[in-house]
């Protein structure tokens, strides 16, 4: 299958970089090479961009698709988890710029054996790389009651959650649930007719906690973010896309706390804690997609765009 992937808010991410011809960029999260290939288009002739991607057919798509680029295009089969170390490997102690689009890439969706989507029947799989130990499945029907509720509310901010839980424990008794169309069934017998019929797809929520939940998203991020900015040029920029209101929120809490880290009480004169600002925030709100961007690529419509600027400390 081609690896199709519409790149979101790709304008607005890559203007927010304020591209230095000369610079050293990272795209932390490859997918379909939309945003390294504008980068790369602004970069000089010693520009570099390294991307980063734990999912090989992001990999082979990108060393193709960006070939007329060689010597200044790395590509990385890894995981921004581990930037520190890659940025080692490349040695290359600080950058110019970073750039994370979060999220599940439209290729992947729109691969059933992927099994990330839950408008194709496939094996319940979710896992962004290959390498990772536990699927969807094991979790569905390895974890108890409470475990799957607090992962369903928690991570898909699901009202239905204990009963969706309930449903699957008892499903599972009968016979292992082992595809995405059989665990739809399930969602859809747990929530209440009335429920089904407004919002999105009953089996959105479960099915982005359950993606979470395989794939660390958030365990990882805070990490990531502080581990970019600490490799940040004064005066470079880092770009955040995320696509739903957990990640947008530990971006905002974690760039506040880059920006204003002191911890001193507020009736103190003077700081006494030491801790200095290392970001000047540039978004105060997201940015969001257009209309026009919202009528070609429907998915952009839960899109933010989050942008800092590393100070010289």
């Amino acid at each position: 299958m081609e690896f199709k992937h519409v790149s979101v808010l790709l304008n607005e991410s890559i203007e927010g970089l304020k591209i230095n011809p000369q610079g050293i960029y990272v795209d932390c999260t490859l997918g379909g090479a939309g945003h390294s290939l504008e980068i790369l288009k602004r970069l000089g002739p010693a520009g570099k961009l390294i991307g980063i991607d734990q999912d090989p057919a992001a990999i082979a798509n990108a060393v193709e698709k960006l070939q007329g680029f060689a010597g200044q295009f790395y590509a990385v089969k890894s995981n921004f988890y581990q930037l520190k170390q890659v940025l080692q490997e490349m040695e290359m102690d600080l950058v110019d710029g970073f750039l994370f689009d979060l999220g599940v890439s439209s290729y992947q969706l729109d691969t059933p054996e992927r099994g990330f989507s839950y408008m194709h029947d496939a094996e319940l799989d979710m896992r962004m790389g290959p390498d990772q130990p536990t699927d969807a499945k094991e979790l569905v029907n390895g974890l108890s009651e409470e475990e799957l509720t607090t992962i369903i509310r928690k991570y898909g901010e699901e009202r239905w959650a204990k009963r969706i839980a309930s449903f699957i424990v008892r499903e599972r008794k009968n016979k292992p649930i082992n595809t995405t169309g059989e665990l739809v069934t399930v969602i859809k017998a747990a929530i209440p007719a009335g429920a089904r019929r407004e919002g999105p797809h009953p089996a959105k929520r479960t099915f982005q906690a359950l993606r979470i939940a395989v794939n660390n998203e958030l365990g990882i991020l805070e990490k990531a973010m502080k581990d970019a900015v600490t490799a940040l040029k004064p005066g470079g920029r880092i770009s955040v896309i995320t696509f739903h209101s957990l990640e947008d929120r530990m971006i905002k809490e974690t760039f506040k706390e880059l920006a204003n880290p002191c911890t001193c009480p507020p009736a103190f004169p003077v700081c006494a804690c030491g801790k200095k600002s290392q970001i000047k925030i540039i978004t105060g709100k997201p940015i969001e997609p257009s209309q026009e961007e919202l009528t070609v690529n429907p998915r952009a419509r839960s899109a933010k765009l989050r942008i800092a600027e590393k100070l010289n400390i």
